[in-house]
């Protein structure tokens, strides 16, 4: 069915008593150890990365050597619909990072890395290609560096961004007649690009409350997107939301309990990023900088395919300062164990959806123009909290009747670089499905 005529069709949810496709009952949770063992370690990395080949402000090299000395282990460049692979000079001191990026790059890089020209009478710097930074930078089975691209497309004044990690052609926006169809055709693009090469590209949807263009309900419909951004450095992405607009992680519970239960799609990941753009610090611009949310991912190899494919299996956590031991998922419940640190104390909150819900949303606002563009508001069967344990061990035990299960944890440590002021340190523990309701048979 083409992009547009599934959204069409979708569109109108809430209009409908949902559409209930057959869902059959199931359980997917599975007997599952995350811990760093002899075969399998924890992998730190960044999915969303801007550099001086779009709006941020530093080097690649440079930003790829901050990474590297903070204790990441991978870090995905997401520059706006390009890919590092052309010849491309830029003014030297006509650039976001100006005249300060350029010193430091030349400190850092002295015998014969920088390549400079005359131009027009300017002075030019030359950005290196991605894989002349990575032959530069990557240490085999330490650090390494992936190629991405965020696909930076809109819909009227609405803008819609997604990540593609680990692509090796470029992806362009696909545009559409809707919200919806935006995200659809592009998340179409890229499958049928993945199927043709091969290259395990992962590709998630960003920030949706940045422009507040993206609702829970358009989300939830986009066929074959699993992944998008709980969390997300930027200061201008409102991750918290407002008295209007749900929150990321609201979003995140109202997306998995009608995926699951009413649209009979796969559970959505959250992810932590960056979308890191500025890397020169000062007391007057804060701006978008690095080490504010990152994933930490457990494979046996640090390669691109291996650490899509743990993603993908929901191997992984996403973080903005919490660091996890273990984290156990079996047929009877969850537990967590954190990697303590002194004078600092935890939370966990089991998060999840029992069945039977509440059903009823009612509009965000009495305007209805305004409402047809904001997140519907739920009952507090959607996302509540089951169970919430204070320390570093926690754990939860299924009743059976949950639709998924997640884990958040909070630190009452406030993050020394936060989006926002105020935010604690965190970490966030991907859902867990456990069953979907059956519907019910019809009379006739």
């Amino acid at each position: 069915m083409p992009a547009s005529s599934r959204c069409s069709t979708l569109v109108s949810l809430f209009a409908l008593t949902f559409l209930c496709l057959p869902v059959a009952s199931q359980v997917d949770a599975q007997d599952v150890t995350l811990k760093a063992s002899d075969t399998e370690h924890w992998y730190r990395g960044n999915l969303h990365t801007h550099t001086l080949w779009s709006d941020g402000d530093d080097y690649p090299e440079m930003i790829a050597a901050w990474y590297q000395d903070h204790g990441y282990q991978f870090v995905v460049f997401t520059d706006h619909n390009t890919l590092h692979d052309y010849e491309q000079w830029i003014d030297l001191e006509k650039n976001k990072g100006g005249l300060k990026a350029f010193q430091k790059l030349t400190a850092a890089f002295p015998a014969g890395w920088v390549e400079t020209r005359e131009h027009k009478g300017r002075k030019q710097v030359r950005l290196k290609e991605f894989d002349a930074v990575y032959n530069r930078m990557a240490k085999p089975q330490e650090f390494i560096l992936i190629q991405g691209e965020e696909i930076t497309d809109s819909y009227r004044r609405y803008p819609i961004h997604m990540c593609a990690t680990n692509t090796r052609d470029l992806l362009p926006p696909m545009g559409g007649d809707s919200v919806i169809d935006v995200m659809q055709r592009n998340m179409d693009a890229a499958i049928s690009r993945r199927e043709r090469s091969g290259e395990a590209t992962l590709v998630h949807l960003n920030h949706p409350n940045f422009g507040y263009a993206v609702t829970a309900e358009q989300l939830m419909q986009v066929v074959g997107e699993n992944f998008f951004e709980v969390h997300n450095g930027h200061p201008l992405v409102h991750n918290a939301g407002d008295k209007l607009h749900a929150s990321t992680g609201r979003m995140w519970d109202i997306i998995n309990t009608w995926r699951l239960a009413k649209l009979n799609l796969p559970v959505m990941y959250g992810l932590a990023t960056d979308d890191s753009h500025d890397y020169f610090q000062t007391l007057l611009h804060r701006g978008s900088q690095p080490g504010r949310g990152w994933v930490m991912v457990l494979t046996d190899t640090l390669k691109p395919d291996a650490l899509v494919k743990a993603l993908e299996a929901g191997r992984f956590y996403s973080s903005s300062g919490v660091t996890l031991n273990e984290i156990q998922q079996t047929s009877t419940g969850m537990k967590v164990s954190i990697v303590a640190e002194p004078n600092v104390s935890y939370r966990i909150d089991f998060i999840g959806t029992r069945t039977p819900f509440d059903e009823a949303t009612t509009p965000a606002s009495d305007d209805a123009e305004q409402a047809a563009n904001l997140t519907r508001v739920y009952s507090g069967d959607v996302g509540k909290v089951l169970k919430s344990v204070e320390g570093i061990d926690g754990g939860y035990e299924y009743d059976g009747t949950e639709l998924y299960v997640r884990a958040l944890i909070t630190s009452s440590r406030l993050h020394p670089n936060p989006v926002q002021v105020g935010n604690f340190e965190r970490a966030w523990v991907q859902p867990v499905v456990l069953a979907r309701p059956e519907k019910p048979k019809s009379s006739n």
